[in-house]
């Protein structure tokens, strides 16, 4: 579909493969001997070793390899930001592999609806605070190894802010086929539960469990702190994304201005096209299109749907009595480079502008809700917001409590990871053993290993 007809629809935008063409693409991965795509990838999936098997038609194998290390492969070939295709040799050459949608076609095409095994039970109870992809990671981590997990989660559904993502991108029952798979493990959910509200982190420990891990996220939104804010009509981004795919329904008005300039910015104003086909939709950023952070995907998309952006427009107030009517909004302006090559915002002076809206969606960012958690925790703010335990090991300033998360999907499985493997090492020296490193998944006696020429990450969790 074109980019006007995709906004006829929530539907997905990317079509999957067939199979002929899964392996017409598998068979164009030059299979490097210095796998660059699995060193770029943040849980180190080897995507070179699935391209393979499906290139030589072998897509039940290629499914086993993808869910070896990667309990969330039905959401992530649908949403990451495929880190690896950035770093595949075939960029230099014109069009990277297509990783992404190959490891969708092995989970589509093959045998996925797989069950985990988990090692001998251990009879420990450890408790993961919030069910996003951190802490579903960090519960297979720990389920793998025989732990009993329970995951309290404040909303009614899985999957934290994956519940967020539009429809467009994928239709939401990824992450319950994800999940299905640890069906086996001791792993249970609580929902409707949340910290500092219905329990502590502390009280988990006095109530039995051995550790706590702290997948917050950050599923609260930042405010624009001007006048107005509070008028009917203004939305927050996050919030409206999670309306939009969980309920209840949300009616928007035929002006629409959307604030931001992020991921979650493009998402509120591609979905606002699609509810508002007949009105006006504006996006606009303090800054100029190359400084968005949003992710190049997403505004090349964006372009295709014809989103119309307005540039160097910082907000200034909401105008309006009964609902919004209006943003003013004032001009700025990027300052010479001061040291470390830094820019400031600069308004320009008498440069004030209203733009008549009867909608206005907010996207300046997310955070943590902290209501009701101890400061003894000393938790961290990352720039990004999530919140982690300040220690290397994520470990908070309360012993046998961690916290931490990440920038992406992908990403806060890798922080998952982190502190599962943190929790394993700390109980080991309590109970005075070795850690136990992930066992096999499906119990075939094939330990975990990084493939052959992998040499180290290219990633940061920092």
């Amino acid at each position: 579909m074109t980019g006007p007809e995709r906004l006829t629809t929530f539907e997905m935008i990317y079509r999957p493969y067939s199979l002929e063409d899964a392996v017409l693409e598998g068979q164009r991965c030059l299979q490097c001997a210095l796998p660059f795509c699995v060193e770029a990838c943040p849980i180190s999936q080897d995507c070179r070793g699935y391209n393979i098997l499906i290139s030589q038609r072998r897509f039940d194998d290629a499914a086993k390899v993808v869910l070896r290390e990667n309990p969330l492969g039905s959401t992530l070939c649908k949403v990451c930001y495929h880190y690896c295709e950035e770093a595949c040799i075939m960029a230099d050459r014109g069009i990277p592999i297509a990783i992404r949608q190959l490891k969708r076609a092995a989970l589509d095409i093959g045998k996925s609806d797989l069950a985990y095994v988990p090692s001998a039970p251990r009879n420990q109870r450890i408790a993961v605070v919030g069910a996003g992809p951190a802490g579903l990671m960090a519960a297979w981590e720990l389920g793998l190894r025989g732990y009993t997990v329970t995951v309290f989660e404040e909303e009614p559904y899985l999957g934290g802010q994956v519940g967020t993502i539009p429809k467009y991108h994928m239709d939401g029952r990824e992450i319950l086929d994800d999940v299905a798979r640890f069906r086996n493990l001791d792993v249970t959910f609580a929902f409707g539960k949340k910290a500092g509200v219905d329990f502590t982190p502390e009280g988990l420990l006095q109530a039995g469990y051995r550790a706590v891990y702290l997948a917050l996220g950050t599923s609260f939104h930042n405010t624009l702190g001007i006048p107005g804010e509070k008028l009917p009509g203004v939305f927050y981004a996050i919030d409206l994304l999670r309306a939009l795919n969980q309920g209840p329904a949300v009616r928007l008005g035929s002006q629409i201005v959307v604030i931001g300039g992020g991921d979650v910015a493009m998402d509120a104003v591609r979905s606002a096209l699609r509810l508002a086909p007949r009105g006006t939709v504006r996006l606009a950023y303090r800054k100029t299109r190359d400084a968005m952070p949003a992710g190049s995907e997403e505004l090349q998309e964006g372009d295709e749907e014809r989103v119309t952006y307005v540039y160097e427009r910082s907000p200034k107030a909401i105008l309006g009595t009964d609902r919004v009517e209006g943003v003013v909004f004032q001009r700025t302006q990027l300052s010479p480079a001061g040291p470390g090559g830094v820019r400031s915002i600069v308004p320009v002076a008498g440069s004030e502008e209203t733009v008549p809206c009867d909608t206005v969606i907010a996207a300046v960012g997310e955070k943590a809700d902290l209501t009701g958690l101890s400061p003894s925790l000393e938790l961290k703010a990352r720039a990004h917001a999530w919140p982690e335990g300040q220690r290397p090991d994520t470990m908070t300033g309360i012993e046998g409590i961690f916290a931490s998360g990440g920038k992406s999907v992908v990403y806060a499985m890798a922080s998952g990871t982190r502190s599962a493997e943190a929790i394993e090492a700390y109980l080991a020296r309590k109970d005075g053993r070795t850690p136990i490193p992930r066992p096999d998944p499906f119990a075939e006696g094939k330990p975990p290993q990084l493939p052959k020429g992998y040499s180290g990450p290219t990633w940061r969790l920092d």
